[in-house]
């Protein structure tokens, strides 16, 4: 993690996202980002969800893998996998989403989890598995209901298991 200084004018850069347009905010978070020594993780990371929060996931695609390669840690490395996720779903390869998005979590629960099941939700929507999808989001959408926490989770895990044929016959 980089000087608290440095990490609060990030955040603020962020806050103001619609006050700018693309190119002054690619401008602004390119300034803050080349504070930081050439290929630091972190820096690496805030440009290209920059680019990928601007519309333009082809850009910030090999920005996150060069984050995570260069030792991208703690939340930030799990918001890269998750933004990388996505962009890579957006750009047509849901498969390699699906299988990051899986891998990921293996690695355990945390406050992101439920967007990790929202973007590998749609990855598998796009690899043809919609049940699977759909279960997952209603996983992660159960704990967040006032009432029937226990109908939908139950729900969701009916929805993997192999539907019910009928004999038309």
């Amino acid at each position: 993690m980089q000087n608290r200084d440095w990490e609060e004018r990030v955040a603020a850069l962020w806050a103001s996202l619609d006050d700018h347009g693309r190119d002054d905010f690619h401008s602004a978070m390119k300034k803050l980002c080349a504070e930081l020594p050439a290929g630091t993780a972190d820096a690496d990371f805030e440009l290209a969800a920059a680019y990928d929060s601007t519309g333009y996931p082809d850009r910030a695609v090999p920005l996150y893998g060069k984050a995570l390669e260069t030792g991208l840690e703690g939340e930030r490395r799990r918001r890269a996998v998750i933004q990388l996720a996505s962009s890579l779903r957006n750009l047509g390869r849901p498969d390699i989403s699906v299988a990051m998005l899986t891998d990921e979590r293996r690695r355990g629960a945390d406050h992101l989890s439920d967007a990790v099941d929202a973007v590998l939700a749609l990855a598998l929507a796009d690899t043809g598995r919609e049940r699977e999808g759909l279960s997952l989001v209603l996983a992660a959408l159960a704990p967040h209901l006032p009432r029937y926490q226990r109908s939908m989770a139950n729900y969701a895990r009916a929805l993997l298991e192999k539907p019910a044929t009928t004999d038309e016959g």
